[in-house]
């Protein structure tokens, strides 16, 4: 601990850049996984601790209300709690920590808003994971400035995906071709599209 603040001291006596490249070497810090973690307490609390850790939210199966605070996750048996929404609003999540994703099953919704470091592989890895394949139901992506119609139409993995809300993706070029293609392969999918 004593490290990380003299390294932050120390960052913060340079130059703007500087701090800019500290905060993104913390943010992938906070991205590592730790899959002797996940074996120890399952892929539902190592996940809620890892997206909590970024500045996301979780809400658990069964609980209406968002858990945002790391310090107050429900503690009990392992795996009592089950993922079943995630709002990534405004948090730091990256490729990097997308592993922690692979092992959950009962994800129906995910919000990617504002998310400065999702990208088209973060999307394609998301869509990559079978039981996110069959669970996931709601999503949106908003305000991602590097996803573009390549990640886009990765969603289309998302076998179950009936909702998708879109809006203000500057990386999208072809928005009406990469809607279509969504459609054709998820005839049931409503998609919401704000993109001008």
């Amino acid at each position: 601990m004593k490290l990380l603040v003299k390294v932050a001291q120390s960052a913060m006596k340079q130059k703007d850049t500087s701090r800019r490249h500290f905060w993104g070497w913390l943010n992938a810090v906070f991205n590592k996984v730790d899959y002797e973690r996940i074996k120890a307490v399952g892929p539902d609390r190592a996940a809620s601790e890892w997206l909590l850790r970024c500045g996301a939210k979780v809400r658990f199966l069964g609980l209406d209300r968002w858990h945002g605070d790391y310090n107050a996750l429900p503690t009990g048996p392992l795996g009592r709690f089950k993922i079943q929404a995630i709002d990534a609003t405004d948090s730091c999540i990256m490729y990097r920590g997308f592993d922690h994703l692979e092992g959950l099953q009962h994800v129906e919704e995910v919000k990617l808003r504002k998310c400065i470091y999702i990208e088209d592989a973060c999307l394609e890895r998301l869509s990559s994971l079978e039981n996110l394949q069959r669970s996931i139901f709601i999503m949106e992506v908003v305000s991602c400035g590097n996803v573009t119609d390549k990640g886009l139409v990765a969603l289309h993995k998302l076998r179950n995906l009936e909702y998708l809300f879109l809006s203000d993706l500057p990386g999208v070029k072809d928005k009406q071709s990469t809607v279509e293609r969504l459609k054709t392969a998820l005839p049931r999918l409503d998609v919401h599209v704000d993109l001008n």
